[in-house]
């Protein structure tokens, strides 16, 4: 049985773009900073965790993609614990309302929203990521691992996202080269790869990023969904 049919992406380019991915570590900051870089959009990062043990997301884009204050806006909530917002949030006596989030408008367009973990990780106890992607009504770039694995963590994460009516604008593969994988997702997982990020060695740096920006499609590109990317 096929997967569930994808949601129809938008006419015209939307406000932005929300990065998730498949797993926690799997690189949606990597991603995040070259479409911010790219694209020459607004970082946002609503849910920061893990303070206590690094310097957060935000930080991290702007330093890697060298980009001026007014392309980044802080997180809605940080908190120091490496745990899920809702359980980090406990910790510090902070009940999160994500219904209380809604898009910033910003001068610096499009808006670059990096989700915390996967999909399915709890904002509250009633709520999990996914429901405050579709709240937030942004088209879903996902960012999966290229190797083993991914084709079952991939073709979850659609189908979940597409049982939602989330338009997905398609995925970005991060690791060793595999083509074979990349051309089995787009056809079961019924979207399509924007791009590949080679393995970087050790921590990336500015230059890896401005190496990468300048393969990687333009927002107008990206949204002439007739042009080869």
């Amino acid at each position: 049985m096929l997967l569930s049919s994808p949601s129809p992406l938008p006419q015209a380019a939307p406000q932005g773009v929300f990065v998730t991915g498949t797993d926690t570590g799997v690189g949606k900051t990597l991603t995040s900073a070259i479409l911010t870089k790219a694209w020459q959009g607004t970082y946002w990062k609503p849910f920061q965790t893990g303070l206590a043990e690094e310097e957060g997301d935000t930080p991290t884009v702007q330093r890697l993609t060298g980009l001026p204050d007014r392309h980044f806006l802080p997180p809605a909530h940080a908190f120091q614990a490496p745990l899920a917002p809702a359980a980090a949030g406990l910790l510090e006596g902070v009940t999160l309302d994500p219904d209380q989030l809604t898009l910033p408008a910003v001068p610096q367009a499009p808006l670059i929203v990096e989700g915390a973990g996967g999909l399915m990780v709890p904002l509250t106890d009633t709520m999990l990521m996914i429901d405050l992607i579709a709240r937030l009504g942004l088209p879903v770039i996902l960012v999966t691992r290229s190797g083993l694995g991914t084709l079952n963590h991939t073709l979850l994460s659609l189908e979940a996202l597409y049982r939602r009516d989330i338009p997905v604008l398609g995925f970005i593969t991060n690791g060793p080269a595999s083509p074979q994988n990349s051309q089995t997702l787009e056809r079961l997982g019924r979207t399509r790869s924007l791009h590949h990020l080679p393995a970087i060695p050790g921590t990336p740096e500015p230059h890896d990023i401005n190496r990468i920006t300048g393969q990687f499609p333009s927002w107008e590109e990206i949204w002439n969904l007739n042009s080869p990317l």
